[in-house]
């Protein structure tokens, strides 16, 4: 034989053999077996719970009767208060025992720095303290004889100690014409001037203003005495009534008011050095 024949292989049977076909089954045999026991047992416990349930009975509600009828429960009482001689008496039976303090742990001081002594210095003397300013005082003084004077008034009239003999002279210095406490002294002594004449006295007023300016004030305030222009403060510096003044906190020099009070015999016999202004006229006569 030249061509080699090819040897056909046996065919197979398509038949699954039994004994696999046998296992298939008999598994969903087992399947449907345990679905229908699943099943049945679940009919099983439906039908348990339904009968429980029929055997359980309703919890019944009390009537509002039977809820009155049941007595309510008795309010706590409040607790007796303990008087106060029981909680004196426990408390002297159980003393507090006191607390055991510990000392605090010395401390190591260190060595105490050796105190330098700072030199003393010397403190500048203070400087005095200046004195309280003083008004200026006339020298003169009750006793005295009194300096002789004469000068032109405001009516061109010479006036000296000579014209009043046998008569009390009221011989008073001011500062200055027309002003505030000069006008007030002048016009005391113009409404008194009457009863000053009835006990023999004498009103003659100086400063160091001129003629003019005393005409004016005493034409103004209608003056009855004469004024004494001492322009050149003649008289001023014979009676020393000229010196340090103050004002306003200024210290100056001028006339300070004083007023001499001279007898008959021409003897000073009071000086009023705290002239009141507006009642001169009684502090002349109730000196």
């Amino acid at each position: 034989m030249t061509a080699k024949t090819k040897k056909k292989k046996p065919a197979r049977s398509k038949a699954k053999p039994a004994k696999k076909s046998a296992k298939k089954s008999a598994r969903k045999a087992a399947r449907k077996a345990t679905r229908k026991s699943a099943k049945k047992a679940a009919k099983k416990n439906e039908k348990k719970a339904v009968k429980k349930l029929k055997r359980t009975k309703p919890v019944k509600k009390k009537s509002a009767a039977k809820a009155k009828k049941t007595p309510k429960k008795a309010a706590a009482k409040p607790a007796k208060k303990k008087s106060p001689a029981k909680v004196k008496a426990k408390a002297k039976k159980s003393p507090v025992k006191a607390k055991r303090v510990k000392a605090p742990a010395k401390v190591s001081k260190a060595p105490a720095k050796p105190k330098v002594k700072k030199p003393t210095v010397s403190k500048p003397a203070a400087a005095p303290a200046a004195p309280a300013f003083q008004v200026h005082r006339t020298s003169l003084k009750a006793g005295d004889k009194a300096p002789y004077f004469h000068g032109t008034d405001q009516n061109g009239n010479v006036i000296s100690l000579d014209n009043y003999a046998g008569k009390k002279v009221i011989l008073y210095f001011y500062p200055k014409d027309d002003t505030e406490g000069c006008t007030k002294e002048a016009c005391n002594l113009r409404d008194e001037y009457r009863v000053l004449g009835d006990k023999n006295y004498d009103v003659v007023g100086v400063s160091a203003d001129d003629q003019s300016s005393h005409a004016a004030f005493a034409g103004k305030y209608n003056l009855p005495f004469p004024l004494i222009a001492d322009t050149s403060k003649t008289i001023i510096m014979d009676y020393d009534v000229w010196g340090p003044k103050m004002m306003m906190g200024n210290v100056y020099d001028g006339i300070v008011r004083t007023t001499f009070v001279i007898d008959e015999q021409g003897t000073i016999e009071r000086v009023i050095y705290d002239v009141d202004t507006a009642a001169h006229a009684q502090q002349i006569m109730n000196g």
